[in-house]
């Protein structure tokens, strides 16, 4: 999604639509984790992910566009949040530090990849050992879903490809009202 759309992260019904802090609720993101939002737009999850590592955590926020890096970093001071560590990332790399983090989440984001294998390698680059990588992606199964379907997936899709990079399905939810919840572990 370009900048210039940044509108529709932060639309009111989006707290109704994709639920965000109950989905969060799922993740038992705890204090003190360092955990990865990517493709964090202008911080809609970032914040919330701040919060609940706390002071002693860290929330990294990565987008390829320095425009939407700036929102970032502007809806972070309104909602006075100095945890998040906004990082620029590429095509070529998430720009996400070797083994710090715990919990890497892509809302909406896994579909957009250019080169799905290599975004995987180097998500899993970033992961702790007994980090996790979480998908939350509109649901291609369900065609009442309003989204158009190139910014769908199939829980199975997604599976096959996560399980082609090297990670394995822990854990998964379908009470989102339109989108899938996926929870990854590294294949050790």
């Amino acid at each position: 999604m370009s900048w210039q759309g940044a509108s529709w992260l932060t639309r009111p019904e989006r707290e109704l639509e994709e639920q965000p802090d109950r989905m969060l609720h799922a993740l038992h993101v705890l204090p003190g984790q360092t955990v990865a939002d990517v493709g964090a737009g202008v911080g809609y999850h970032a914040w919330r992910l701040a919060a609940r590592v706390g002071p002693s955590g860290t929330a990294y926020a990565t987008d390829i566009q320095e425009e939407m890096l700036g929102l970032l970093k502007e809806n972070m001071a309104r909602h006075n949040v100095h945890n998040v560590v906004p990082v620029l990332a590429t095509a070529d790399s998430t720009g996400l530090p070797d083994g710090a983090v715990d919990l890497a989440l892509l809302v909406d984001v896994y579909h957009e990849a250019v080169d799905p294998q290599a975004f995987l390698r180097q998500l899993r680059r970033a992961l702790k050992p007994a980090g996790r990588l979480v998908l939350v992606e509109f649901r291609a199964e369900d065609p009442t879903v309003p989204i158009q379907p190139e910014h769908k997936m199939t829980a199975d899709q997604a599976i096959a490809e996560l399980a082609l990079g090297g990670f394995r399905l822990a854990e998964r939810y379908e009470f989102l009202p339109w989108q899938h919840l996926l929870v990854f572990a590294p294949v050790p």
